[in-house]
């Protein structure tokens, strides 16, 4: 059992919950009253702090602007039907943080600090969490170089954040997705499986140009034949053949391992549907289209959740979905939405409670 840490709280002299609409709540825009603080100098993380939510000042020199040490998480927080509130799988989100943190030579967070800090932190906040269906606290660990130098090489001090930020669906309709050739995203040897920024800020060409074209998203593709299946850029993906579901496999490190992706995947096999991670190829997505066999396409995120996908092209070839007729992914999302709820049970302990 992790030790209670003792984190020092400054509060807000008057909190800004009243100003917020939460009938109408874009993801990301609004956040809460207050927000924790570590560092790391010195060889070690200093002692954590929630405070009021702020400007912070740095120097222009900080390395994390000149190149990239940033990488972050998406977590989020729910309430049940009895009003508790609960994280959902912080530990996971930990573990993958700390990848991305050995990827990009940064130092690893202390389980006190993320899980103990962030729980704290959605408690002094819970008031922030949006009591509607679909709608959630987000949360966003964020850690980032300090250094003020320009020599390349890994910094030595670094900042590490926890934001809040109640919001609403992150995608509201079915998706239009656009298979992506040109641009790539991710590459063997490289950090496609590390949650870092700089994979986000590559991604915005194709997603701009994709969005001028009438598509919400693009699903990238390998980096040599432009054929393989990766992610679409805000989620992992999952294609229904039949009573198969198949997803694109993590074994060549492109694509973030998502949690809410191991979730879904959990789920399904729970329910007795056979689950293949695997190398996909677009021409057999192609061709299960073609012949009837392939009935639903959805994606997985924390920040999407489940969204259908009731769109996708490829070339000049256009496939489209009745995204009413699908059945295994509203099943997959109505199990996890209940579970959060607390109307079902929660058998692995995803759930920790605030």
């Amino acid at each position: 059992m992790m030790e209670t840490m003792d984190i020092p709280v400054i509060r807000v002299k008057r909190s800004r919950l009243a100003e917020i609409d939460f009938d109408h709540l874009p993801f990301g825009k609004f956040f809460s009253d207050h927000m924790l603080e570590a560092d790391y100098a010195d060889g070690e993380w200093k002692l954590a702090s929630i405070k009021p939510y702020q400007v912070i000042s740095f120097e222009p020199s900080i390395m994390a602007l000149h190149y990239g040490q940033a990488i972050f998480e998406g977590v989020k927080a729910y309430r049940n039907k009895n009003g508790e509130a609960f994280i959902f799988r912080p530990f996971d989100n930990l573990r993958r943080f700390n990848i991305s943190a050995e990827r990009m030579e940064m130092p690893s967070i202390p389980e006190d600090i993320f899980i103990e800090g962030m729980r704290q932190l959605v408690g002094l906040d819970r008031e922030w969490i949006p009591a509607k269906e679909d709608y959630s606290l987000y949360i966003r660990p964020v850690m980032f170089a300090t250094d003020t130098s320009l020599g390349v090489k890994a910094s030595s001090n670094y900042k590490f954040l926890i934001l809040l930020s109640p919001t609403g669906p992150y995608y509201s309709a079915p998706m239009k997705i656009y298979v992506e050739e040109k641009y790539t995203r991710a590459s063997p040897g490289g950090v496609g499986f590390a949650k870092n920024a700089g994979n986000y800020g590559a991604s915005l060409k194709a997603t701009a140009e994709a969005k001028n074209q009438g598509y919400d998203q693009v699903l990238w593709t390998d980096a040599f034949e432009h054929k393989w299946l990766q992610e679409v850029g805000t989620m992992n993906v999952f294609f229904v053949f039949g009573n198969t579901v198949v997803t694109p496999s993590l074994d060549e490190g492109t694509i973030l391992a998502g949690v809410t992706r191991d979730s879904v995947i959990t789920v399904l096999r729970d329910q007795g549907i056979t689950v293949e991670e695997r190398r996909i190829n677009i021409e057999e997505v192609v061709g299960a289209n073609r012949s009837g066999k392939l009935t639903e396409i959805f994606g997985s995120g924390t920040a999407a959740t489940i969204s259908y996908i009731k769109e996708l092209k490829y070339h000049d070839y256009t496939m489209t979905f009745d995204t009413s007729s699908f059945s295994l992914a509203p099943a997959v999302k109505k199990i996890l939405t209940e579970m959060r709820e607390g109307k079902r049970p929660d058998p692995r302990g995803w759930l920790v409670k605030v």
